[in-house]
């Protein structure tokens, strides 16, 4: 049952302790009389009773840590109660009704409800862990419940009988401990959602089991029927075999997060419909005052739960209204708290006062995710929304609005805001080795009722695109226009070639659907593609014949040292990583490095396509050019081994529509000829 089994003798134990149980109901139920112990002789289940605390001393042997703990203490309750039950059998049943009472039997008969309530208590914490106080509250308003009803129906009578402090104090202690003990162990399958595991339903029908026998025994002993040596003797050894199995049952981690929604309701309303019935019983037939005192505090902290309940859900609101006007990114407040602090900023409408909204969208950003991945990316967004926050100083509002947008709001009295917004924009930036990320931004200045929310936004972000649009020629074009003038001014054919390439590369990226930054890069890869050939020395470059192996091994150094160039420019990066990889091929046979399939980028297998037709249908100075058709057809017998089959149907497709162009273009010239 446990992890690894139950121990033999645990198991020999346990059959002990079913079958001396089974004797004692024969014995007590039946009448049935065995040899050295007739029906009727006495208390003498005591080996039951003994057995069950040798089976939970053996678990607080295999046991660890809390659960140790929980099992001692457990034992030891329970072998108090057996050392009270043999000293009743050995020292108090022969004085035929002359013994004392309270007796040390009694003492050792209560020993086991602290032990039990610690051992109950541990063995929650250790399967548990931290309870929410929440459930607590509701497993104490269902035992308060539950001992309500017992004192109203046992306690009367119990404490009507007649005797000295100690006597009626006594009296009133095993009743009293039984429903607290019951009603324990029910509040702890209450808030573990009704699905304990069998160790505490084995535990509640002990106690449950327990807390009966008392009862009755005790309601039967105060009006005079107690009969000793009957079936209802056999109680306490049953309570004990049910402890005993529950003791070796498989350890099951309780959830008390299982309860949710209105099942969370459900115990403490229950629990306090009862006891609300109590007291209006107690309108009719009166009940005894500890009875009420249990309903009425059960009441009371069910009044306390409801109000804890209350509160939880105001945090849960506020809570959830903050998650809704906050970035999860940054921390910073999104589009929906913008436009509220609009409105209460148009609202406010202070004398003197102006509002400046400014919008910023970063430049490099998608050169950046692209290079460094979007873990990197959504770090850099953290920064630069950290930087921003701190830049303002407190003079102003940020927020993120989606993407790589932010947003400032702030308020002016002098000025029109400006040094606020190049400071904002300043926090916006940040530049590395390999990368460089700014900010465009427009910005509106509000005043008075001119403070509506859509239209400042529209304003503002009519605004940065137009200053996006301006600046935007001067970064990733200005390098792509440097770059292919190097070419042309090495090599004019180079430079004619590479045109050649790119256009062609650009229809195919269109054909297979990628969108206008991709095709852009793309395009701007197929032009520079041979830019690393200008460290190629010309006596190699342009040898009339075959190269060698070695000068093959020097001509291929043309990728990586292209691609080092390009990506010097940081917001190029992403058209380097397709130069680098632009002669790779589909089996993995290619150069730098040896990549597959999908691996090798979609728009470096573009590129090589592109770059392999042109060639070939290019007359170069040791061989001259191929047809198209033959071209076509050395592309189509490469498909899936040098180029990739789908960008191979793709230039195909441009070939056809081309010509089809083409063709119709002649009709149209020879009509109107």
């Amino acid at each position: 049952m446990l992890r690894g089994g139950t121990p033999r003798l645990a198991r020999y134990l346990l059959a002990a302790i079913v079958a001396s149980l089974v004797c004692v109901l024969l014995r007590d139920g039946l009448g049935v009389g065995f040899p050295l112990w007739p029906a009727g002789w006495g208390k003498t289940y005591n080996l039951t009773e003994f057995l069950g605390c040798a089976v939970c001393a053996m678990r607080t042997l295999h046991a660890r840590g809390r659960e140790r703990a929980a099992w001692l203490a457990l034992t030891v309750g329970l072998f108090g109660f057996f050392a009270g039950d043999v000293y009743y059998t050995a020292v108090i049943a022969p004085m035929q009704g002359a013994a004392p009472f309270p007796s040390p039997a009694d003492a050792g008969y209560l020993a086991i409800y602290p032990g039990s309530y610690v051992a109950l208590v541990l063995l929650l914490r250790a399967r548990a862990g931290r309870i929410p106080s929440t459930l607590w509250l509701d497993g104490l308003i269902c035992a308060l419940a539950v001992a309500a009803v017992g004192a109203a129906l046992v306690l009367g009578v119990v404490a009507s009988t007649e005797g000295s402090l100690a006597t009626v104090a006594t009296n009133l202690a095993y009743p009293l401990g039984d429903l607290m003990l019951f009603a324990f162990v029910a509040a702890v399958i209450t808030v573990t959602g009704w699905r304990p595991g069998r160790t505490w339903v084995l535990m509640a029908l002990g106690f449950a089991l327990f807390a009966v026998v008392d009862t009755i025994y005790l309601y039967q002993t105060a009006v005079g029927t107690y009969d000793e040596g009957r079936l209802l003797d056999a109680g306490w050894p049953a309570a004990y075999v049910l402890v005993a199995f529950a003791a070796w049952q498989p350890q099951r981690r309780l959830d008390a997060r299982a309860l949710r929604g209105g099942a969370m309701l459900a115990l403490p309303a229950g629990s306090a419909l009862v006891a609300l019935g109590l007291t209006i019983v107690d309108h009719y037939a009166r009940l005894n005052a500890v009875a009420l005192w249990l309903a009425s505090a059960s009441i009371a902290l069910v009044v306390a739960r409801f109000a804890l309940t209350f509160r939880e859900n105001l945090r849960m609101l506020r809570s959830s209204e903050e998650e809704a006007t906050t970035d999860a990114l940054t921390g910073l407040g999104n589009r929906r708290a913008l436009v509220r602090d609009l409105e209460r900023a148009a609202e406010a409408d202070e004398p003197g006062a102006r509002h400046v909204l400014a919008l910023y969208d970063l430049d490099g950003f998608k050169s950046y995710n692209d290079a460094f991945g979007h873990p990197a990316g959504d770090s850099l967004l953290e920064r630069l929304g950290a930087n921003l926050a701190s830049a303002l100083g407190g003079h102003g509002v940020a927020y993120r609005m989606g993407g790589d947008e932010f947003c400032v709001l702030t308020r002016v009295r002098d000025g029109d805001g400006r040094a606020i917004v190049e400071r904002a924009a300043a926090a916006l930036s940040e530049r590395g080795e390999r990368f460089s990320v700014g900010c465009s931004y427009g910005y509106v200045v509000l005043d008075g009722e001119a403070l509506r929310p859509s239209e400042a936004l529209r304003i503002a972000d009519q605004r940065m695109y137009a200053n996006k649009g301006n600046g935007r020629r001067s970064s990733e074009e200005t390098v792509h226009q440097v770059l292919l003038k190097v070419v042309g001014e090495h090599d004019g054919a180079l430079r004619h070639h590479v045109d050649d390439v790119a256009d062609l590369a650009e229809q195919v990226s269109r054909e297979l659907g990628l969108d206008d930054d991709a095709v852009a890069h793309v395009r701007r890869a197929a032009a520079l593609h041979d830019v690393g050939k200008i460290a190629i020395p010309d006596a190699i470059l342009h040898a009339p014949r075959a190269l060698t192996a070695d000068e093959w091994q020097y001509m291929r150094q043309h990728t990586l040292i292209g691609a080092r160039i390009i990506g010097a420019a940081p917001e190029m990066q992403p058209v380097a990583e397709i130069v680098r990889s632009s002669h790779e091929r589909w089996d993995g046979g290619g150069y730098p490095d040896a990549l597959a399939g999908a691996d090798i980028p979609l728009g470096a297998r573009i590129v090589s396509v592109c770059d392999s037709y042109d060639a070939m249908t290019t007359t170069r100075a040791y061989r001259g050019a191929m047809p198209v058709s033959a071209a076509l057809a050395e592309l189509e017998r490469c498909a899936d081994t040098q180029f990739d089959p789908r960008v191979v149907a793709a230039f195909r497709a441009v070939l056809a529509e081309s010509e089809i162009e083409s063709q119709s273009e002649s009709v149209t010239a020879g009509v109107a000829a």
